[in-house]
């Protein structure tokens, strides 16, 4: 019996067919290939007076806590609720921002899947200006929130870094979490 040179061809294909919808997107932390996230409401804003994102995080969140951001991790045990997953209104912790031990803080708030939030925070760029509705992709292998990069609006464009995660603090209350999701993200405060 001769086999036909359909069928082959007909199982090479359908291979390929199969092989593209197994497929995901590249997210791991050196990727250069993240898809630009919609940032229609994404914008800088320059206040009066240069913020830093402790006070504004502190502000913004209802949680208070005082010090460098890189202690925050730290001081939130036993006081509010701390995890590896971003919740609305949860302060999401940096460490080794810029260097060892110094850390940076953003306000979970909006989840729009499981590896993209947006966040608002301050002081970024070291421009002491507040930045509303930014993105965040999780870059992480295990999709675990350890590692972030986090969109430029001034470059529109993924920053080059990809920072570690301590985790995510909060949120403050319920009652909080509420007034977060209900009133104007352009509240700075």
């Amino acid at each position: 019996m001769v086999a036909s040179p359909v069928r082959p061809a007909t199982i090479a294909l359908l291979s390929l067919f199969a092989a593209g919808c197994a497929s995901t997107p590249e997210w791991g932390a050196t990727s250069g290939n993240l898809p630009a996230p919609y940032i229609k409401d994404t914008r800088v804003v320059t206040p009066d007076s240069p913020l830093e994102c402790v006070a504004y995080a502190r502000s913004r969140s209802g949680i208070v806590i005082y010090g460098d951001a890189g202690t925050w991790w730290d001081k939130a045990d036993g006081r509010y609720a701390r995890g590896s997953e971003p919740l609305l209104g949860s302060v999401m912790v940096l460490t080794g921002y810029a260097r060892p031990g110094r850390g940076h803080l953003g306000v979970v708030t909006n989840l729009l899947s499981e590896r993209e939030i947006r966040i608002d925070h301050a002081n970024w760029l070291d421009d002491g200006a507040i930045y509303l509705d930014d993105p965040v992709v999780d870059v992480s292998p295990e999709n675990d929130w350890t590692e972030v990069r986090v969109w430029n609006p001034k470059t529109l464009s993924w920053g080059v870094r990809t920072y570690l995660v301590q985790g995510f603090i909060g949120p403050a209350s319920t009652a909080r979490q509420q007034r977060i999701s209900s009133t104007d993200a352009g509240n700075p405060g």
